[in-house]
């Protein structure tokens, strides 16, 4: 994968995440604020607790940080998938978020 690739791919999973939580917020499922700057989203929910993802551009990674723990993830070809074979990066997010806002989301 080139830069750009890993880039334009990236970009794409981070406004995801984004929309996700307007959605999450409209819906009243829970409250999360999610903030941008520049390659890193921060969600932060009622209880203090956050998610912080970040591109890692020189390794062609997304990473994610929880209360949990931290993953990594790569783009297969289809998906963002853990380098440690925890998972699909929103199927992780969704069980992470719904962990930390203490109700059912769906990322």
């Amino acid at each position: 994968m080139t830069d750009t690739e890993f880039l334009d791919r990236a970009e794409m999973l981070l406004h995801r995440v984004e929309t996700a939580c307007d959605r999450i917020n409209d819906e009243d499922l829970a409250d999360i604020d999610s903030q941008r700057v520049g390659g890193m989203v921060t969600l932060a929910f009622a209880n203090q607790s956050q998610i912080v993802i970040n591109l890692q551009k020189p390794l062609h990674e997304v990473w994610l940080a929880a209360k949990s723990g931290g993953y990594h993830y790569k783009f297969d070809g289809a998906a963002w998938i853990d380098t440690k074979g925890q998972g699909e990066f929103f199927a992780s997010l969704t069980r992470l978020a719904s962990e930390q806002a203490g109700c059912s989301l769906s990322f």
